[in-house]
């Protein structure tokens, strides 16, 4: 077989994993001299930053980027679209099947620019002085970037792989993670893992803790009245000065983690009113807390209701409600783990840490397998104006997703 004719290992559908690989000519090579042709990794770069992903725009225009990307290595990616623009990809390269797969699951969706202004506009992906700058640099399509050209290189090079590679990339993990659970819910059909590996920004260091998140809206309840006579009605809004007042002393029950700390608690909204001449009938607060291993989101609900029967007790026209915003569990991976240790071998570190944001990973970890959060990017930089990412810690995850990707599947 020619040097053109290399065998690639191409994509097998999640639907027909036991589909044979094909052989086919990989088209323009990644490889220079054995090195990764840093302008097509930068330029997808940028494209993925130009293909805005907010809450408002949806995911699709990233996913058609990379499915173009992959396919230039005769990968054929598949996406997964539903609502306006809302979408997931994800792609397989077979294997001889002799080991568990290692997943790469990233997100495609960004936080939105905000007000502040940017030196250089959000959605530019504009490449200058070693950086790409634009919102999701960091966040994480510098990591998807990163990944994809990693397999690339894996496939052009015809490189013999003992395990599959399933790469996947979904929506909403800034708001809802409803791609990550769109994409687990046909997991029945998914191969075994060896691990999870969620290229978000680590600057590096290798992640295998962090807390869980429950953000939940309290609504006070009272009656509209004229502004002029507010003895006829029932203030919202002082029944949530109330509340906070008894809510300035409260600490969630959890034992400190040796790692994380303790479970944390940020009231980080309020609304309430309507005009200045009528007597408010609700006021919403917004409450952020941050959860433990081993903590039960059951637990907080419980004292909240607790706080407000007490209340009630004192002044028996208040009243109020609990919504669940958002919920996602803490995620502790076991760091003496094989998949760990190996990991650690495969980059070069005998170090993990715990970390305070929260990912897709307890998600991913209802697959029953290790996860892991490791990617270029410095966590700093996340959701802010200006937001960039170091060409040079791109090309340097290149590297590392390659090396752990032979160190599992080779």
């Amino acid at each position: 077989m020619g040097f053109s004719d290399k065998l690639c290992l191409s994509l097998q559908t999640l639907r027909n994993p036991q589909s044979p690989a094909i052989i086919c000519s990989p088209g323009l090579s990644l490889m220079e001299g054995g090195l990764y042709n840093r302008p097509v990794m930068i330029d997808f770069l940028s494209k993925l930053v130009q293909a805005e992903t907010t809450t408002q725009t949806g995911e699709l225009a990233a996913a058609k980027v990379i499915s173009d990307e992959f396919a230039l290595s005769g990968v054929k990616a598949q996406i997964d679209t539903w609502g306006q623009a809302r979408a997931n990809i994800w792609a397989r390269v077979g294997s001889q099947g002799r080991k568990p797969a290692l997943l790469f699951a990233c997100h495609l969706d960004v936080v939105g620019p905000g007000d502040a202004p940017w030196k250089h506009p959000p959605f530019s992906g504009l490449q200058s002085d070693g950086r790409v700058y634009g919102r999701g640099a960091t966040d994480m399509k510098g990591g998807i970037a990163a990944a994809v050209a990693a397999i690339r290189q894996i496939v052009d090079s015809g490189t013999s792989l003992a395990g599959d590679i399933v790469f996947a990339a979904t929506a909403g993990e800034e708001t809802d993670s409803s791609g990550a659970d769109r994409f687990l819910a046909g997991r029945c059909e998914l191969p075994e893992f060896a691990g999870v590996v969620i290229p978000e920004p680590t600057d590096f260091e290798i992640v295998t803790a962090h807390r869980g998140m429950l953000w939940i809206e309290i609504s006070t309840k009272g009656k509209a009245a004229h502004g002029s006579t507010p003895h006829l009605g029932i203030n919202a809004i002082g029944s949530a000065r109330l509340l906070l007042n008894s809510l300035e002393k409260y600490q969630p029950r959890a034992e400190p983690h040796k790692l994380l700390g303790g479970c944390s608690m940020s009231i980080n909204t309020i609304a309430g009113g309507k005009a200045l001449n009528v007597v408010p009938d609700k006021c919403t607060i917004g409450i952020d807390f941050r959860t433990l291993p081993g903590q039960n989101h059951a637990d907080i609900l419980r004292d909240l209701r607790e706080t407000f029967s007490k209340l009630k007790s004192a002044d028996p026209r208040f009243e109020a409600e609990i919504s669940i915003v958002r919920r996602v569990e803490p995620m502790e991976t076991d760091p003496d783990s094989a998949f760990v240790r190996d990991f650690c071998a495969a980059v070069g570190t005998g170090e993990t840490k715990a970390v305070g944001f929260t990912t897709d990973g307890p998600h991913f970890a209802r697959l029953g397998t290790p996860v892991v959060i490791f990617g270029p990017g410095k966590p700093d930089i996340c959701h802010k104006p200006d937001e960039y990412i170091e060409i040079a810690d791109v090309e340097r995850a290149v590297k590392y997703y390659r090396d752990i990707i032979l160190k599992f599947l080779a």
